[in-house]
């Protein structure tokens, strides 16, 4: 997943950028209301990381600005006020949960991951289509029982289509999930991922889950649950 990490600590966005890449998601990591703004208008962000003690624009008048821009990825705020009026306050201006200050990863993980289960329409923390399984938090997909052997790229293509079944998703929205920068990004590599992905997931039993559409990008047939 795309996140968007907005912290003006230097040491704690570089720590929050690491961590969250070594789980598998592409991080766009600022240090101000101002940069975030831009890039949240620039790029698709599957979920924001946001400190509320931000310089200049708070981080409460930030969320307050992505919400009114129509912007409907879940908002998970990072504060150092443990007292109930700013968590309040927070949820109030549209975010979608909060950690406090110092916080361990791995609730922050948890949290994060449960924020992008709901955001797809998923409860579990694995997802189904026929006789593929995808369990989100081994990072590991399963056909008819049997493990298959997918590399970090080809996971995140798979979950992502997954996540968005039965809708067309672009290659740039693809790209976006394997690459932070721009000058990366070759839809060449997708369109071998996703090659990859079909003679991995094909079978004799008929079970074709991943369609092109010309000019569009790529459909996941199957509903998913």
């Amino acid at each position: 997943m795309k996140l968007l990490v907005v912290e003006d600590e230097a040491l704690l966005r570089h720590h929050l950028y690491t961590r969250l890449g070594e789980q598998g998601h592409v991080v766009d990591a600022v240090p101000n209301a101002e940069e975030a703004l831009y890039r949240a208008a620039e790029y698709h962000h599957d979920l924001a990381v946001i400190d509320l003690g931000l310089p200049g624009i708070s981080g409460l008048d930030l969320i307050r600005q992505l919400r009114n821009q129509g912007k409907s990825f879940p908002i998970l705020i990072l504060t150092a006020r443990g007292n109930w009026q700013d968590k309040v306050e927070g949820l109030a201006a549209g975010a979608d949960d909060y950690v406090v200050k110092p916080f361990q990863f791995e609730e922050l993980e948890a949290r994060l991951n449960a924020l992008l289960r709901r955001s797809s329409g998923f409860v579990q923390s694995t997802i189904e289509a026929g006789p593929l399984l995808l369990d989100l938090n081994r990072k590991q997909a399963q056909l008819e029982g049997e493990t298959v052997a997918l590399t970090a790229y080809e996971y995140r293509i798979l979950e992502y289509l997954m996540r968005h079944h039965q809708q067309v998703v672009a290659k740039d929205r693809l790209m976006e999930q394997l690459y932070p920068n721009d000058e990366e990004r070759d839809p060449n590599v997708i369109e071998v991922l996703v090659g990859r992905l079909r003679r991995k997931l094909e079978g004799d039993n008929g079970f074709k889950p991943i369609e092109t559409i010309r000019g569009q990008g790529y459909l996941f047939t199957e509903r998913c649950r």
